[in-house]
């Protein structure tokens, strides 16, 4: 009798603990990280299950950012998919614009009696992801900015002094002709075009991109990229394609291989490209800041950001939400930050994150590493420096590279191919005004 007690009793509380387990409220995390950044994605979801049992965060590969997207607001729509999305930052206004789609982080963070202040995340990271309110809609999460990347080895080859990167773009050109002269095939390439030359180069110059505070002042927005000083900038490099200092190679990552491949001697890209350089590359390497005109007025201001946020979906339960609010607590504690920010090449969205790396000695080991968080944070971002926010994005970056390569294949002038590509991007904006109405 006492052992079918004992065994009834052990049933219960063998049942009772399943029960315990179950409960666990899952938070489904769609994103489009690859390889090892996936591995890190599943870091900090498995390092946040770890540190309770009341939520279980679980990531979901879902495929690249655009296909990602779409599945998202589609499952959404029809009572399904996701609580937290991986969006680029292109396709920041869409989801803006679906507003029954999405629920604001800062809402999600209220409800949820959380700890939210947006002043700890870096500047120009919140300015981007929030409203004109200074609203945080989404979470930022794997954010970078363009930098400037040389060939040490190959600038004492050219008697250039190794540690004395140029910081204009005129001293990038008369570097560029040593460089050439001492047998360099490619002295000059850049990826991500349109976001490196055009959209950070307005606002590293304080320079308006579009009208409406750049499409954050909500629809109605068009394109003034045609500027005098984005016009000289392209008619340069264009002079450069034809005396053989710059060498087009692609239209997103593609040039990277150049650089650390050793053919070309100086690049422009993101930052979050570090860690794949220093893996591949066989010299020693330095990073700089962006190259300015210094005539221009307020230069250098401060660059603007890539990458994408975590955005918290509608249509929900208030477990969900709460779950959601405490994740992105643990997210952007200074600690997992910083790990996020050391092992993946993306900038640290907090300013606690930041200088616990810089304690921790991280920029001594690897220097170079904090000239992105310099440049976010080398003036406070205006109207004109915070970002490019526009309805259907994608498809004007495909103009503009359009544009762009008419002129280094010599088809186009520069003035030409930036006044074209404002008119067919402002058709672009217009069509998402339509779909929109009312949005802002």
């Amino acid at each position: 009798m006492k052992i079918k007690k004992l065994s009834l009793a052990l049933a219960v509380a063998f049942a009772f603990a399943a029960g315990s387990a179950q409960a666990a409220t899952e938070i489904q995390w769609w994103h489009s990280m690859t390889g090892a950044l996936n591995d890190r994605v599943n870091d900090i979801a498995n390092g946040f299950n770890a540190t309770q049992s009341d939520y279980k965060v679980v990531p979901v590969y879902k495929g690249g950012y655009a296909e990602s997207m779409t599945a998202a607001i589609a499952a959404v729509r029809s009572g399904k998919g996701p609580d937290i999305l991986q969006v680029f930052e292109v396709g920041t206004a869409t989801m803006m614009a679906g507003k029954k789609v999405i629920k604001p982080v800062y809402e999600v963070m209220a409800e949820a009696h959380e700890k939210f202040d947006p002043k700890s995340y870096m500047p120009a990271v919140t300015s981007y992801y929030s409203d004109t309110q200074g609203r945080m809609l989404s979470m930022p999460f794997n954010s970078s900015t363009p930098v400037f990347y040389y060939n040490k080895d190959a600038f004492k080859k050219a008697g250039l002094d190794p540690n004395k990167p140029p910081k204009t773009w005129d001293e990038v050109e008369a570097d560029a002709v040593k460089l050439k002269d001492s047998g360099a095939t490619c002295a000059f390439t850049t990826a991500w075009q349109s976001w490196v030359q055009l959209e950070t180069m307005s606002a590293w110059h304080n320079q308006e991109f579009a009208t409406e505070q750049n499409g954050f002042g909500g629809l109605g927005t068009k394109l003034t990229f045609n500027t005098e000083m984005l016009v000289r900038h392209i008619a340069k490099l264009s002079s450069w394609v034809k005396s053989g200092l710059f060498t087009y190679a692609g239209r997103t990552t593609q040039p990277e291989a150049k650089f650390y491949g050793g053919d070309c001697a100086m690049l422009t890209t993101s930052s979050a490209a570090y860690a794949n350089i220093k893996k591949n590359s066989k010299f020693q390497f330095g990073i700089s800041q962006l190259p300015y005109y210094p005539d221009v007025k307020g230069a250098p201001q401060n660059t603007i950001i890539g990458g994408a946020s975590l955005w918290v979906m509608g249509g929900k339960k208030p477990a969900e939400y709460k779950g959601v609010a405490k994740f992105f607590t643990y997210m952007s504690s200074p600690k997992v930050q910083a790990e996020w920010h050391q092992k993946t090449g993306y900038v640290p969205i907090t300013k606690a994150a930041y200088e616990l790396t810089k304690k921790e000695g991280f920029y001594e080991a690897n220097p170079g590493t904090d000239v992105a968080i310099q440049q976010l944070l080398l003036k406070n971002p205006t109207k004109d420096s915070k970002g490019v926010r526009l309805g259907n994005f994608v498809q004007i970056r495909d103009i503009i590279d359009q544009e762009l390569e008419a002129v280094w294949a010599q088809k186009k002038g520069p003035k030409q191919a930036l006044d074209d590509a404002v008119e067919r991007g402002n058709v672009e904006l217009r069509k998402f005004e339509r779909a929109n109405k009312g949005g802002k």
